[in-house]
């Protein structure tokens, strides 16, 4: 049985269509189709797996089918969003409405989310061309209000707690895959929607694959092993990393022990480097400084973080060739890693939100986690 959710904070769902709406002008359009289903939940809060929006100096269309006629108005009235809700029984007629709608209108279409196919369709439909934008309804999501933060928030309380309740099963020996499934067991009992991505359970010399799936090897004394989760809530994700000694410090063999080291310095290095007015690069160049001051900087082998909210990996990313700047409201990963066959990896990942004098850690489970197997 799952454990009840604190109640949650309402978030500003009301005011995004029109900051979208302030945005278009900019981007060379009159209206914008929307058809990324999760830009579509953050502008009108449905859930369903087919519809389309467009953003018009009018307002806000949603055409779905059908099978969402109920949902898609509960769901749009529940968020305050000031979207109409209109039904296509077919695929042809949701063209049609979607057409009247823009009989005039310079459109644009969300290039990054929308394939060739695609844009050739509305290209034949509107009988016009349309206007490629770039991360319009993205951008907005990068900053988070205060409802979001605290979803993202209980997500990451709930991987905490989960955590902390199975961690001795590693005294056991269990295998990965059935350590990342009482974890995930764990964190839905709790009141996890679902998990937010494939957990990663990498024991012993797997830890040097940094997208290592769970497997039937079973973790005994003097593993590192990296565990990599998240829990959804509803819709936000959260993200942490931990590095577990396995038998203690003292049963790594002495390059394990500075890997453990190193890698906690460079992600305390990497969070106070996060502030708001400060570019993203400048939390990759604090982490990877102090790895490459140890030798390892080819050990690390991806970036340094990543935004995080509706996806699981989202902007601001956080990488030495990122020119973003931080804001206020940011949510984002610090996950500094060294990878080293035979000896396995050690990675360790907050979730940080981003504030006007610094930053807060989201996720609170200890960074030094030694096992007494």
């Amino acid at each position: 049985m799952s454990e009840p959710r604190p109640t949650l904070v309402p978030m500003d769902v009301a005011g995004r269509g029109p900051r979208l709406q302030a945005r278009l002008d900019a981007a060379g359009c009159e209206a914008l189709v929307v058809t990324h289903l999760t830009n579509i939940r953050y502008l009108t809060g449905f859930t369903g797996s087919a519809a389309t929006l467009v953003v018009d100096g009018a307002g806000m269309l949603l055409v779905t089918d059908g099978r969402y006629e109920e949902q898609a108005a509960d769901e749009v009235a529940a968020s305050g969003a000031p979207a109409e809700v209109t039904i296509g029984r077919t695929v042809a007629a949701q063209h049609e409405i979607v057409k009247h709608r823009l009989a005039t209108a310079r459109v644009g279409l969300e290039a990054e989310q929308v394939s060739w196919a695609e844009q050739r369709r509305f290209t034949e439909l509107l009988e016009r061309d349309v206007v490629p934008t770039d991360g319009l309804v993205e951008a907005l999501r990068a900053v988070k209000d205060p409802g979001e933060v605290a979803r993202i928030e209980a997500a990451c309380t709930i991987a905490d707690d989960a955590l902390a309740t199975v961690l001795p099963l590693l005294d056991e020996g269990p295998s990965e895959a059935a350590f990342a499934a009482s974890l995930e067991a764990e964190m839905r009992r709790r009141g996890a929607d679902d998990i937010s991505f494939e957990t990663i359970v990498a024991a012993g010399p797997n830890g040097s694959r940094p997208h290592h799936q769970p497997g039937d090897r079973r973790v005994t004394r003097g593993d590192l092993v990296v565990v990599d989760f998240g829990a959804l809530v509803d819709g936000y994700h959260s993200d942490m990393t931990r590095t577990v000694a396995v038998g203690g410090l003292d049963a790594l063999d002495d390059t394990q022990r500075r890997m453990v080291e190193v890698v906690t310095a460079a992600q305390a290095a990497g969070v106070a480097a996060v502030r708001a007015g400060g570019p993203v690069s400048a939390v990759d160049e604090a982490c990877r400084a102090v790895i490459d001051e140890a030798g390892w900087g080819e050990a690390f082998v991806h970036g340094t973080g990543h935004g995080v909210g509706l996806d699981i990996h989202e902007d601001p990313r956080v990488s030495w060739s990122t020119d973003a700047m931080l804001a206020p409201g940011h949510v984002v990963t610090v996950e500094p890693c060294v990878y080293l066959p035979g000896h396995g990896g050690v990675r360790v990942e907050d979730t940080v939100v981003v504030t006007v004098d610094g930053c807060r850690t989201l996720t609170c489970a200890p960074k030094s986690l030694a096992l007494s197997a």
